[in-house]
């Protein structure tokens, strides 16, 4: 991307003006005549919308394609080079940090020691001096889009904050963004980890359309759902807690959530492992269960196929009234899919109608240690890049070329790994 002093914009004006073609063309590429369909704008009007955007690399053209019938046309997509997003993953034990390029790829990435009790604020202090390591060996002052952090909590989008209880003791209404935004500069926003583990699964399965049903089965059970092509929140981010739905059972375990009967207390890596360890075996966790049932024991290929019919009766009372696409089981526990799936689609299949269940898909999510960092930056680009979004972005842009600009150059050298 080339640079110079010259500002991209004339006037404030024209931020909001080109900010729309921006808002569409940031999602997807797209041809110039499907553009203006989106926009309703004249040839005219959007060629002059577009033209800071091109003229200054923030928007490129792309390959040609040729429709059906038609003349070859060329694509406008995002400059890759256009700045940098950030994602932050706090777990149980470490946080994970990742730079990417706009298209999401991941250009770098690390992992820093972290332990829930240490509280807050040490963890926020950890995460912002980490990025500022990895962007001081990247480039000199890059153009920074946002950062988008997920935690292993529940979370009122609305306001940003903590709202139930989690493995983060102490975060209850801790004010997250402003911190971050305040030690960092830029625009910050939080997500609860399995909705962006669903954020990245979706991408990754194509035919699950705008109806799709993540489930994360470790430790504990949760899930995330996108209805109509949209994350579902529910009212105050509650949603998505499958874990703690009760089952009919004449024998009901007890929960750590200290209600009895929870699906979690027959199905969760915590609670195969707890009956595990009362017939013998040592374990703690998912990743115990796991262990064993690779080493083929049969006590554990036995409780995970129980765990699997457990998971079923909840996923099939999902599919009668959500009617999802693809449902996609991920987590440590997806790991031995052959015995959690079996029982999944045995009780889905058993107890759900037939409309319900045609062409529905039920499958494994394949390992990956990007899941959230991925789906951080996807959640990054629809928050920011929308039509008032990409205003202020802009103006953002224009102001970060126009200041100290010996010392800038974009981040066009690195490499996606």
């Amino acid at each position: 991307m080339s640079i110079t002093e010259k500002p991209v914009f004339d006037d404030p004006a024209s931020f909001a003006a080109s900010a729309e073609p921006l808002s569409i063309i940031a999602q997807e590429d797209i041809s110039r005549a499907a553009l203006a369909r989106a926009t309703g704008l004249s040839r005219m009007t959007l060629g002059q919308r577009l033209a800071p955007l091109i003229e200054n690399d923030l928007v490129v053209e792309l390959r040609e394609t040729v429709p059906s019938g038609g003349r070859p046309t060329k694509m406008l997509g995002i400059n890759p080079d256009f700045g940098l997003l950030l994602a932050a993953d706090i777990g149980e034990t470490i946080i994970r940090l990742a730079v990417l390029n706009v298209q999401g790829n991941i250009l770098h990435r690390t992992t820093l020691d972290y332990r829930p009790e240490d509280g807050a604020e040490l963890a926020l202090r950890s995460i912002a001096d980490g990025i500022d390591t990895m962007l001081s060996g990247l480039a000199p002052k890059p153009f920074l889009i946002g950062l988008a952090v997920s935690l292993p909590a529940p979370i009122d989008v609305k306001v940003g904050l903590v709202v139930g209880p989690s493995i983060l003791r102490g975060w209850d209404n801790f004010q997250i963004i402003p911190w971050l935004e305040k030690r960092l500069g830029i625009p910050v926003f939080v997500e609860n980890d399995v909705n962006l583990m669903t954020l990245y699964e979706s991408r990754r399965a194509p035919e699950a359309g705008d109806d799709f049903f993540f489930i994360k089965m470790g430790t504990g059970i949760g899930s995330g759902l996108i209805a109509d092509g949209h994350l579902y929140h529910g009212a105050n981010g509650a949603s998505g807690d499958i874990g703690h739905i009760q089952l009919n059972r004449e024998k009901a375990p007890l929960c750590r959530c200290g209600k009895v009967g929870c699906l979690e207390a027959h199905a969760a890596g915590w609670a195969i492992a707890r009956e595990l360890r009362a017939t013998g075996f040592e374990a703690e966790d998912a990743h115990d269960v796991v262990r064993l049932i690779d080493q083929h024991v049969p006590e554990a290929i036995g409780l995970l196929r129980e765990a699997g019919r457990a998971l079923g009766e909840v996923v099939a009372d999902v599919v009668s009234i959500l009617n999802p696409r693809t449902i996609r089981i991920g987590g440590t526990l997806a790991a031995a899919q052959e015995y959690l799936l079996a029982g999944v689609r045995e009780r889905v299949y058993q107890r759900c109608l037939p409309l319900a269940t045609n062409n529905l898909i039920i499958e494994a999510a394949s390992p990956s240690e990007i899941g959230c960092l991925t789906g951080a930056a996807i959640l990054l680009k629809q928050k920011v890049f929308t039509r008032d979004g990409s205003a202020l972005l802009l103006k953002r842009y224009q102001e970060w070329r126009l200041g100290d600009f010996d010392n800038k150059q974009p981040p066009g050298t690195l490499q996606a790994e």
